[in-house]
């Protein structure tokens, strides 16, 4: 039976390099985006439901964010050959490091902000600390632990994926979607008892992204099939959850969840789509994406500080530079001043206050990667 997997990935090919760049940039924008609108969105009922449809709508369009990352994994490294330790130890430590720095930043600041108190007991305040690491000291940091156990079953998967026959790698892609459409809970009364969990999760979406990423499609306008795949996955996530949100039978949340088939749709789309196309941009334009590209995981690790400081970041200010402020306000400093979806109409405002976080996150990690001797360990 014919393989289609026995060719390593041409990193020569520059334009291979190029569209997964671009899909890596616009993949963390995305992420920013999405936890931009979180907030308007957990307003359901208490802001006007013009705002909470925008919200509902960047969300559903940012929602491959997190998927893709995964599949831009696969797509890099299953073609590979390791050694297991050689991989791990590689790996792991471009990951722990900066991650342990920025969970314990995430950390100091929940302290400064009350959020977690600690006593004059020392071991009970390494308890806490300990504890934080173990649960994920930030929302966001949720995708850390996940791209962990990624790299500890890569060498296990990415071998089944290099020996295996193009219609053997379909079987693995069916059955996972098979797996995930009937553990979604409004079709719980058809799952059986079968233990197929083995084929459940993220491993799922490395898989995926390998195969998009080496697969030569013989089709026809297939890129604006995407583009209509993109549009229609939007509109079911969108609509979905607002109906599953007035008719709460099952969480409201669930089509916003990754490991979902229309999340999936949206993320196969997005990806073909970026693939797909080959953008002429002037050499400037390359050479920003590329300095951003090299921070990326820094600032996917550093994004949400930046936006808790946005949301209020006179009071931050104040307790910094009380002088300062109180001279440029003159003493009146106002209470709500916040840079978020409040900023003007939310379909602007969150696509734009993304933005300027993705900005400032970029300028605080290259700071940080500035710092000798520790600086490109802990940056990311």
């Amino acid at each position: 039976m014919k393989k289609i997997f026995i060719v390593p990935m041409p990193a020569v090919k520059t334009e291979n390099i190029d569209w997964i760049s671009n899909l890596r940039l616009i993949a963390l924008y995305a992420v920013i985006i999405l936890h931009c609108s979180s907030p308007l969105l957990m307003g359901y009922g208490k802001v006007s439901m013009s705002d909470w449809w925008a919200a509902d709508f960047l969300n559903a369009t940012v929602r491959f964010a997190v998927p893709v990352f995964v599949m831009i994994t696969g797509a890099l490294l299953l073609h590979r050959e390791y050694e297991i330790g050689d991989f791990l130890k590689k790996r792991l430590t471009r990951v722990v490091a900066p991650f342990l720095f920025w969970s314990l930043v995430y950390i100091w600041f929940s302290w400064y902000n009350e959020e977690i108190k600690f006593s004059g007991d020392v071991w009970e305040n390494i308890k806490i600390v300990l504890h934080l690491l173990k649960i994920g000291s930030s929302y966001h940091l949720w995708y850390v632990y996940m791209l962990i156990g990624l790299y500890f079953f890569i060498p296990v998967i990415g071998k089944f994926v290099r020996n295996a026959s193009e219609k053997e790698i379909l079987y693995f892609l069916a059955v996972w979607f098979a797996v995930m459409l009937i553990s979604q809970p409004y079709l719980s009364h058809v799952n059986p008892a079968v233990d197929m969990h083995y084929f459940a999760g993220f491993a799922g979406y490395l898989v995926l992204g390998h195969y998009l990423a080496f697969k030569d499609f013989k089709v026809n306008n297939l890129r604006l099939w995407m583009v209509l795949l993109f549009v229609f996955s939007i509109a079911l996530i969108a609509i979905g959850s607002r109906l599953f949100i007035k008719y709460p039978k099952w969480p409201g949340t669930m089509f916003y969840e990754p490991l979902n088939p229309a999340v999936v749709m949206l993320s196969s789309s997005i990806f073909m789509v970026v693939k797909l196309t080959v953008p002429k941009v002037p050499p400037v334009i390359t050479r920003i994406r590329d300095f951003a590209g090299k921070y990326n995981y820094g600032i996917y690790l550093g994004h949400a500080l930046v936006l808790s400081i946005l949301d209020d970041p006179l009071d931050i200010s104040s307790k910094l530079f009380p002088r300062l402020v109180n001279y440029v306000f003159n003493g009146n400093i106002p209470d709500d001043f916040s840079i978020s979806y409040k900023l003007c109409t939310p379909i602007i405002a969150i696509p734009l206050t993304a933005l300027i976080c993705f900005l400032l996150t970029l300028s605080l990690v290259w700071v940080i990667n500035k710092i000798p001797f520790i600086g490109k360990w802990v940056s990311g």
